[in-house]
């Protein structure tokens, strides 16, 4: 997501005093840093009031409502920075991560292949994009989206691991399993990685191996039940 910018302050003379939108932005950026979203709209408000054109002022208040669910109102300031600017990439892709998050994910896709437009060598965004096709259950469009991340940041095991589990559901588990070994390779502390690669081996009737798995996801979350239950169920298989 788009770093919150930060203005740099005009000089003010002593005689006379009048906040710039330049410094309302600032405040507003202030009070981010409190957690203060509800402050900081006002000051962006404020400094939209000043500058009707301000597409900082109008991005950083999208931030900050979406920090407090207004979802609308964030799309609505996005849609305005589109506007003022629309070569900004930053704020098709921000768009694009709130209407995944109603769930209009035709509308995410949208954005995200129109920020690709504009930038194509941004890695969040295939990722992005491959996630709503992969809840869209377009798979292969998953995958395809997921490899250009990788090829952009090869050091991201979300990014392994996701195109794995799409992988998984077009019953490729063999390519599965080896993207969910490079995510552990990365990140060898995430017990979902294991737990989704013993999926995979339970599929191509790797007991042993998927036993191995579910043991290793239940010694990094003794919690988690649904890995006691699978690793019962592959030993009864054995």
């Amino acid at each position: 997501m788009k770093k919150i910018i930060i203005a740099v302050s005009l000089f003010i003379t002593p005689f006379s005093y009048c906040q710039t939108a330049e410094e309302y932005l600032k405040k507003g950026v202030s009070k981010v840093d409190l957690n203060d979203h509800q402050g900081a709209i006002a000051d962006y408000s404020k400094a939209i009031e000043i500058n009707p054109k301000y597409g900082d002022a109008y991005f950083n208040r999208g931030v900050s409502k979406v920090e407090l669910k207004d979802f609308q109102g964030a799309m609505a300031d996005y849609s305005k920075v589109i506007e003022i600017n629309p070569n900004d990439d930053d704020a098709y892709y921000n768009r694009g991560l709130v209407k995944a998050d109603i769930e209009d994910h035709h509308g995410a896709i949208a954005d995200y292949t129109k920020a690709i437009e504009i930038n194509p060598n941004d890695n969040r965004t295939y990722y992005n994009r491959g996630n709503s096709k992969f809840d869209l259950e377009d798979y292969l469009g998953a995958i395809t989206d997921y490899s250009k991340a990788i090829e952009i940041e090869s050091n991201d095991g979300r990014y392994y691991y996701n195109r794995g589990f799409a992988k998984g559901k077009s019953n490729d588990n063999p390519g599965a399993i080896a993207d969910y070994s490079k995510a552990i390779k990365i990140n060898p502390n995430k017990d979902i990685y294991y737990f989704s690669r013993a999926v995979s081996k339970v599929d191509l009737k790797d007991y042993h191996g998927a036993i191995e798995d579910y043991s290793k996801a239940i010694e990094i979350n003794p919690k988690d039940s649904e890995a006691y239950y699978n690793r019962g169920y592959a030993k009864s298989d054995i």
